[in-house]
């Protein structure tokens, strides 16, 4: 037992034993997005604050997701240009800047919604380069072989910061204000600009780059056809588009559902986050200690998502509801890791950054569309209604993707691992 544990382990976090770029990224974000997140739940925070409407925050999600939408598609191909570890150095200071100027407006108490929403849209335009470029590193750092591992522990990384951040953030809504949120999450960034200025370039893995710089327009329709002639890419895609519209709006409705369903303060909504991001960490190392990628394991996850989602649309108790979250976290991971895995995988060198952004413009882009869905619906019946067709939605979604991939001698229910 002892030595499969040992082994085990080992497979978790081989990425992180073998790699000291890597292990230099890692570490600063987790300082990083745990500041994130804490000014992710200050925001969503002191906009329903300040206007006691759920509509209010499914605005904030639109301006948070709208630059995905307007310049999503387009991203890969800028990132398949650029250097990526120098581009996500730029998208982590200007990040920061903006950080500062929320903390400025607030701590001169002359903040108002449209502040707050003008601030999320300029760093939602960054994050469009960010998260694709930040992928394209993930690659550079780690390899081809450990990239499933990788981009497992980097979820588990992400959401360690979902228990953190929002614990440590609601902990200080309550007791001396958002404003401490906002400017601890400036002075965390910091961190991840150490570590990628601190990584040795001689270390990173090549890219395979196209024989021609490529368009805007032509890049994006290569990365657009590929994926149309790719059956596992494009249902792959298409389910991470339906699900991220319809199923996971959680920026939206825990606030709403601490505040409203649940009746209770900003302590609670630390909580109920927390437990969401305990069960998503959960997801993500399992998914990094079997390190590898698989059909199954993705629309399971996607299943097993709406499947919380339809059993916690009814609950008003606050430890049942965290049960189902910490249930939804761990499916919401295994789903997100898998699918990511296996489009990047299964996409050309020279198409990488351009796949990754189609992931990015699916899983981000539908987010106004989404959040005001959410928002709506949670206005007219609550977040038992909210909750309960996004339960519906992600079920659906996973049962129709099995349906598509029936036969398919690629997908018929192995891991894809590293051989695409």
């Amino acid at each position: 037992m002892t030595r499969a544990l040992v082994e085990a382990n080992r497979r978790t976090f081989a990425s992180l034993r073998r790699h000291r770029n890597y292990r230099l990224f890692f570490s600063g974000q987790v300082v990083s997005v745990s500041g994130t997140w804490m000014q992710n739940i200050a925001t969503a925070w002191l906009v329903l604050a300040i206007t006691h409407s759920a509509v209010a925050v499914g605005i904030l999600a639109t301006f948070q997701f709208l630059p995905f939408t307007l310049f999503g598609l387009f991203a890969g191909v800028l990132v398949d240009r650029l250097d990526p570890r120098r581009t996500v150095i730029a998208t982590q200071a200007m990040a920061m800047i903006l950080a500062v100027a929320l903390t400025g407006v607030t701590v001169a108490g002359v903040v108002t919604p449209w502040e707050i929403y003008l601030l999320t849209a300029i760093r939602g335009v960054v994050l469009v380069v960010d998260a694709p470029a930040r992928q394209a590193l993930t690659f550079q750092m780690v390899g081809r072989d450990e990239l499933p591992n990788a981009i497992a522990l980097n979820s588990s990384l992400f959401n360690a910061a979902r228990v953190v951040g929002p614990a440590i953030g609601g902990a200080l809504v309550a007791t001396v204000g958002v404003s401490w949120c906002f400017g601890l999450n400036a002075a965390s960034y910091l961190a991840v600009i150490a570590g990628l200025v601190m990584m040795r370039r001689g270390e990173l893995f090549s890219l395979e780059r196209a024989a021609t710089a490529p368009t805007f327009l032509r890049g994006t329709g290569e990365a657009l056809v590929h994926v149309a002639r790719t059956p596992l890419l494009l249902v792959s895609l298409a389910t991470v588009f339906a699900v991220s519209t319809l199923a996971f709006n959680f920026n939206v409705l825990l606030p709403v559902l601490a505040r409203t369903t649940l009746d209770a303060g900003a302590g609670t909504f630390g909580i109920v986050s927390a437990f969401f991001g305990a069960g998503a960490l959960a997801g993500a190392l399992v998914s990094a200690m079997r390190s590898r990628a698989s059909v199954p394991a993705m629309l399971a996850g996607a299943a097993g998502l709406g499947l919380a989602q339809l059993l916690l649309a009814p609950e008003t108790s606050v430890v049942v509801v965290s049960a189902f979250l910490f249930a939804a976290g761990m499916s919401f991971t295994v789903w997100s890791s898998n699918a990511n895995s296996i489009l990047q995988l299964h996409a050309p060198g020279h198409l990488r950054g351009r796949v990754i952004g189609l992931y990015f413009f699916a899983f981000n882009g539908s987010g106004p569309a989404g959040g005001l869905l959410a928002g709506w619906l949670a206005e007219r019946g609550g977040t038992q209604l909210a909750f309960g067709v996004a339960g519906v939605a992600a079920l659906a979604s996973a049962g129709i993707a099995v349906v598509a991939l029936r036969g398919r001698p690629r997908t018929a229910g192995l891991g894809l691992g590293g051989a695409g």
